[in-house]
């Protein structure tokens, strides 16, 4: 396994954005996602910032693919240029969890033309 992998994409501010991530292993072949109970897409202005925005993360165990979306509600709140963010999943079940950072990058803000 290779990760995390890097993504970054322009986003309009306010409209609703979804994307998938399909983890592979190393040999090409689907990452089970099975043991992973917990999906988080986190965004903030910087790299260790010390407060965060909470995006929506769901994990599909049956396809083994990530659902990332930033909502209308949560992408109103982003203001231009940029944003950074991550992608995670966890296994809680474990002693200690397991998480591994599948994607990473760079959110490029556009200001809307309507309500601004």
């Amino acid at each position: 396994m290779a990760f995390p992998g890097v993504y970054s994409f322009p986003y309009y501010k306010g409209d609703t954005f979804q994307f998938v991530i399909r983890p592979k292993n190393s040999d090409g072949s689907a990452f089970d996602l099975n043991d992973f109970d917990q999906a988080r897409f986190t965004i903030a202005t910087t790299r260790g910032a010390a407060t965060s925005i909470a995006a929506l993360a769901t994990i599909d165990t049956s396809t083994d693919i990530v659902t990332c979306t930033i909502t209308s509600s949560t992408g109103a709140t982003l203001t231009a240029p940029q944003y950074v963010y991550d992608v995670e999943v966890t296994d809680t079940t474990t002693n200690p969890d397991i998480v591994y950072t599948l994607l990473t990058g760079v959110i490029s803000v556009t200001d809307q033309v309507s309500g601004a």
